[in-house]
């Protein structure tokens, strides 16, 4: 009661609320089905107080929850604006004789729901046996001042029936999960004694159960199994007698009275008959169970059955002892270290390839070891150890030995982890010294082996039995147009040999290639491989006339042999060895061409010669002069074309060989252009062609004859290709500080862009009919390049086809003192 005085009243009425809430759901009746006695007594309510409308009604927080109703159907009406909230705020009966006029509702009467409204009220509280209101027994009509106090006390008699029922459905309810509790601690109970029954019977360990004076009470299916007894036979029995031989019973009772008495005992370790008469291994231990006193009441004897880890621990002592052996006896490196590098165990073999007794080594460093050069792979090798844990580990460690040889151990390690006990090491290694060194002399020569391959100018490729590239060398993949990876692996005959050079299909067993390769192979299954190596090779084939294809589809010729590989006297494949012979031929084919124009330019000449001599040698030019003076012209004239065609001849021949000898002196530009043009004055004359001459007065260093030469060749040439009338120019200007650009210009037919850089080609000319109808060896522009290039100088033609050619050289402007300058004077008219 203090408390309660301290709070203030809404507080007191806050904390009343809450009570009567929490005892209201203690009976579980909010939300429930209905029930037929309920509505019986709404019923006889509704009857006595001759109301229109009758209910039960349970008063939640916010709601009035209708259990019973007559009259009208609903189930719950808002508690806000219900006369049911002053019931249960005073605990006390209510009569509201109209509504209408009770200010408290606002005179419009009381809405129970959207289509009843009443007027009188009457209603009774439905108090627990705590004094808590659970809710009301409630009258209504629509008409006023209805219900009077007789009515009341009916509806209080009403209202304690209404909570006996409730009050009966509490304690049912409550017998009801009493009952439904004990049954489920007895099926928990059931459970655990399966449960326990069947974790006996299915652990493969022994458990006998004994009373104080040692007698079997129980015993699981595992004690059964071994022992071959049965439980109803075995029950009340000395567990000794049933279960120990006769010289082990004193042993066993020792351990039972340990047990009893409370102490602790060393388990018992003894051979035992079996079911089957097997002698079994066992180890018995005794424990004492005591009971809600703490007095011991039985002892639990277990019996673990460990025949087949004693076998296996004899089997790995016999292990142990055979690695031991193979360790001591291994010609290996077998060692292991802790995290920190030092040696724990090394087999005597490894030991000894050092110069060391293993107990010399045993707690050193390894790093003692470590070849100074390599103490930097050494400390990354515990990094790496340390990353991969427990995972292989693979390397090289390079040791030096006590005599200062250098040892190379390729190891295999990996770290382990057994129980209780630190990390360590485990190494194996095989000094590979010997191999290493053989390694890098074949390693040296297949690199001797690879370099003469890659410089080889002819491609060579090998081919396995099936046709496949094994490898490619770099003039090879280049002719083909491949990288050599592109072709590692690749059909051979598909990639470079499937057409022919008219480009039709070229089948697989017509070609020489795997024709070479089948005749090999069956060289190499018919006889024993010493043999077939001394003797000529069948496989052995060397081609011509043949086409390989490019990669971007075209096509070139080639000469190639094909020679089986052999190794440990099987044939392994075959080696082409290939030649792209596309520039000889052409070579031949130019020589074929040079040997008929020279030909043709000696024939021509000398017949021409030979006519004219014959005619003035016969008399029959003697009464005409001045026709034995044209003939004499003529003969004179194709004497001079011989000697220019042999003098070509020489003279590309020197330069080809790098023995053209060159006497450089300073020239001056305009003096050389006006003298080639008097040489080749009579020639243009005869083709009624002019000349024009637009040079600056610049002196060059050089051969003056070899630069008339280079000129004569190119002014010929423009006369041979220009026009009735038609004018050639030649100029000469400055071309930077040293050197002077001379340009020889024509009108004539001009010459096609293609053929622009061939024509400077020995026995080309833009046109091979050219040497038919204007004469030519096809050697002119090809010693003009040879005499310019001699003077460190360039020469090129441009031309547009129908309006012309220029060709242009450049010579030096660079020469020695004055004084040491052979001067040529300038002697004759520059003007044509």
């Amino acid at each position: 009661m203090a408390d309660t005085k301290m709070l203030s009243p809404g507080a007191i009425v806050q904390e009343d609320e809450t009570k009567r809430l929490t005892a209201l759901r203690q009976y579980e009746i909010l939300d429930t089905l209905p029930d037929p006695a309920f509505d019986e007594i709404a019923r006889l309510a509704a009857s006595i107080c001759n109301a229109t409308y009758a209910f039960i009604g349970f008063v939640d927080w916010s709601r009035v929850w209708f259990k019973s109703t007559v009259g009208f159907s609903g189930r719950q009406i808002s508690r806000s604006g219900s006369p049911c909230q002053f019931v249960v705020l005073n605990a006390k009966p209510v009569v509201i004789g109209d509504a209408a006029d009770d200010l408290r509702f606002r005179g419009e009467g009381i809405q129970l729901t959207n289509e009843v409204r009443f007027r009188s009220y009457a209603a009774a509280p439905l108090l627990s046996p705590t004094g808590a209101t659970l809710g009301t027994l409630s009258v209504c009509s629509p008409e006023p001042h209805v219900f009077g106090r007789h009515c009341v006390d009916k509806l209080q008699a009403l209202a304690r029936q209404v909570m006996t029922r409730l009050e009966l459905y509490a304690k049912g309810s409550e017998l009801e999960q009493l009952l439904r509790t004990r049954q489920g601690v007895e099926q928990v109970l059931n459970v655990e004694r399966s449960f326990s029954a069947s974790v006996l019977n299915s652990i493969g360990v022994m458990v006998l159960v004994l009373d104080t004076a040692g007698r079997l009470i129980r015993f699981n299916r595992a004690s059964e199994a071994l022992s071959g007894l049965k439980l109803s036979d075995a029950i009340g029995q000395s567990f000794a007698e049933l279960f120990f031989p006769r010289e082990e019973r004193e042993a066993a009772e020792k351990l039972f009275e340990s047990a009893r008495g409370g102490a602790e005992s060393r388990p018992l370790e003894v051979d035992g008959q079996s079911g089957d008469a097997e002698t079994r291994r066992i180890v018995w231990s005794a424990t004492p169970l005591t009971n809600a006193q703490g007095a011991i009441g039985y002892v639990i004897l277990t019996g673990v059955d460990v025949t087949e880890l004693r076998r296996a621990e004899s089997a790995r002592q016999a292990s142990e002892a055979g690695y031991r052996q193979l360790i001591e006896s291994s010609h290996g490196f077998i060692f292991t270290h802790d995290m920190e590098g030092l040696l724990r165990a090394i087999n005597p073999h490894g030991a000894a390839a050092l110069g060391y007794a293993p107990e010399e080594m045993i707690g050193s460093p390894l790093s003692r070891y470590i070849d100074p050069e390599h103490l930097t792979e050494y400390a990354s090798y515990f990094r790496e150890v340390a990353e991969k844990l427990e995972k292989d580990l693979q390397g090289r460690f390079y040791l030096r030995a006590r005599d200062g040889r250098l040892c190379i151990v390729e190891y295999r390690n990996r770290m382990l982890r057994l129980p209780d006990a630190e990390a360590f090491v485990l190494c194996h290694g095989i000094d590979i010294t010997d191999r290493k060194l053989a390694e890098d002399k074949v390693h040296a020569l297949m690199l001797r082996q690879q370099s003469i391959l890659e410089s080889a100018g002819d491609g060579i490729c090998g081919i396995d039995l099936e046709g496949r590239f094994t490898f490619v060398n770099r003039s090879a993949a280049a002719s083909l147009g491949y990288s050599p990876e592109e072709l590692q692996g690749k059909d051979a005959h598909a990639l470079v040999q499937h057409s022919r050079a008219d480009g039709s299909p070229y089948p697989a067993e017509e070609s020489p290639i795997l024709a070479s390769l089948r005749n090999a192979s069956r060289q190499s299954a018919g006889a024993p491989g010493a043999n077939l190596q001394s003797a000529p090779s069948e496989g052995a084939a060397r081609m011509q006339n043949e086409v390989f294809w490019r990669k971007d589809g075209s096509s070139f010729p080639v000469e190639y042999s094909v020679c089986p590989l052999w190794n440990d006297g099987f044939v392994e494949g075959v080696v082409i060895a290939f030649e792209d012979v596309t520039e000889r031929r052409r070579l031949d084919r130019m020589k074929d061409e040079f040997i008929s124009t020279v030909s043709h330019e000696l024939r021509t000449p000398l017949t021409s010669l030979r006519a004219s001599l014959g005619l003035i040698s016969g008399g029959v030019l003697d009464m005409h002069p001045e026709k034995a003076k044209q003939m004499l012209d003529i003969a004179v004239g194709n004497t001079d074309r011989l000697v220019r065609l042999v003098n070509d001849i020489l003279d590309f021949e020197q330069i080809g060989s790098g023995s053209l000898p060159l006497h450089p002196a300073a020239w001056n530009a305009i003096d050389l252009l006006g003298r080639a043009v008097q040489q080749e004055r009579i020639g243009a004359a005869r083709a009624g062609v002019n000349f024009r001459i637009d040079a600056q007065p610049l002196d060059v260093w050089v051969d003056g004859d070899r630069t008339l030469q280079v000129l004569g060749n190119l002014i010929r040439n423009a006369v041979k290709f220009s026009e009735r009338g038609g004018e050639i120019r030649l100029a000469a200007s400055a071309s930077g500080e040293r050197e002077v650009l001379f340009a020889v210009q024509d009108r004539g037919r001009g010459i096609p862009a293609d053929k622009l850089e061939i024509i400077f080609e020995r026995f080309r000319q833009a046109d091979a009919s050219d040497s038919r109808v204007s004469g030519g060896a096809g050697l002119g522009l090809a010693i003009c390049r040879g005499i310019v290039e001699q003077h460190g100088g360039r020469i090129w033609a441009e031309s547009n086809p129908g309006q012309g050619s220029t060709f242009f050289f450049t010579l030096p402007r660079h020469f020695p003192p004055l004084e040491q300058a052979e001067e040529i004077p300038l002697d004759f008219d520059p003007t044509p």
